[in-house]
């Protein structure tokens, strides 16, 4: 197999997919090893760029995925209905954060730094499939340990759990914030 049709095929395997898909699983799929698809995927996104194409591939971790380029989304909006979707609530937020920048975590090490149960808060970003059980803690009870999704990179547009700002970083203007400060020293 030459290396366009190599192009070829990944191109529409993206696009069938639509669904992030990992370097393995091309791997597996076009019977080429890791390394390959991965500079045949570079090459493409330096062509896509380049080319300036109304679609971009995206890559998240060891994932991939095609997209269109965000310039063009005031146009592709006005093609599709908005989606009445209900956003996350305050308490979902918080929990996300923590989970995000403490991962992997416990639930009840959640509540220790929020100070409140987040039962519903877990459900629904579990439901939103931004975050997802990622083990159990070896110890009495053996709690379920909770991380980030690629779904959660796709949301924020992020490449890596590492492109987060940094919380030391950011800037705390109020009071309100202070307790800001103190959960992220727990």
């Amino acid at each position: 197999m030459d290396k366009i049709q190599i192009k070829s095929i990944i191109e529409a395997i993206l696009f069938a997919w639509s669904e992030p898909i990992s370097t393995k699983e091309l791997s597996k799929t076009l019977t080429i090893n890791t390394k390959e698809i991965e500079s045949v995927l570079k090459e493409m996104i330096d062509d896509f760029n380049y080319n300036k194409r109304g679609i971009e591939i995206i890559k998240m971790n060891d994932y991939y995925q095609l997209a269109t380029r965000p310039e063009y989304y005031p146009y592709i909006r006005k093609l599709l209905e908005p989606k009445q979707s209900k956003g996350l609530t305050q308490a979902a937020l918080e929990t996300l954060a923590i989970v995000a920048y403490k991962q992997p975590i416990t639930k009840g090490e959640v509540e220790e730094i929020r100070g409140v149960k987040c039962d519903k808060a877990i459900s629904t970003l579990m439901d939103k499939d931004l975050i997802s059980e990622q083990g159990r803690l070896e110890r009495i009870g053996r709690p379920i340990l909770y991380g980030t999704t690629v779904n959660f990179l796709k949301s924020f547009g992020l490449k890596t759990i590492e492109d987060l700002p940094d919380m030391k970083e950011l800037i705390f203007d109020n009071e309100e914030t202070d307790d800001i400060k103190d959960i992220y020293n727990k």
